[in-house]
């Protein structure tokens, strides 16, 4: 089995959708909950949609998703990757995402959780 690179995103509904466009000029694989018509889903839906396509998904809600983490791993269910993040401007959380994408690659973050403050500029 071949290791996946860079980890392929998918956003949720409360992340501004110009992060996934910045990513894709960049040539990253990443999907926003707006492109995919998703801003609706409940937040168990986004996890499980991400989880389908093989993203790993980025959050401003850990409150929420920490358990739904917890879940998926009592359930022994597979996912992707959960990534949470405090509400930033645009500029600095894609300079926060570009490092997370060029130093944890796809494999790392199978069924992992990451804080994107972990990957600030120190």
């Amino acid at each position: 089995m071949t290791e996946q690179l860079f980890v392929a995103l998918y956003t949720d509904a409360d992340v501004t959708p110009k992060l996934a466009r910045l990513l894709h000029e960049r040539d990253f694989d990443a999907v926003s909950a707006h492109e995919a018509g998703n801003t609706e889903l409940e937040d168990s839906e986004h996890l499980a949609y991400a989880a389908s396509q093989g993203r790993a998904i980025l959050t401003y809600n850990s409150k929420d998703y920490a358990p739904l983490f917890d879940q998926y791993w009592w359930a022994g269910r597979e996912h992707h990757g959960l990534i949470v993040s405090e509400q930033l401007p645009i500029g600095e959380l894609l300079r926060r995402v570009l490092r997370f994408l060029n130093i944890v690659t796809a494999d790392e973050m199978r069924n992992n959780y990451k804080n994107l403050g972990e990957f600030a500029e120190r």
